[in-house]
């Protein structure tokens, strides 16, 4: 028992932690902390990149 405990302990309380967020319904506020985050990242880019971004753009419009 003490083998199969060292060998699969992370993976034991990963589930519980997964079961966890499931029965709580976390999972709705993770997901809407992860696309703030990533909003923050992209407008942080676009900001600091305007010009490559605005010629991708067009590029993609073009090939449209």
């Amino acid at each position: 028992m003490k083998d199969f405990w060292e060998q699969y302990k992370g993976i034991i309380v990963g589930v519980i932690i997964a079961i966890l967020i499931m029965c709580t319904r976390l999972y709705n506020v993770i997901l809407w902390i992860i696309l703030i985050v990533l909003g923050a990242f992209i407008g942080n880019y676009v900001q600091h990149n305007k010009n490559e971004v605005k010629d991708r753009i067009k590029k993609f419009i073009d090939k449209m």
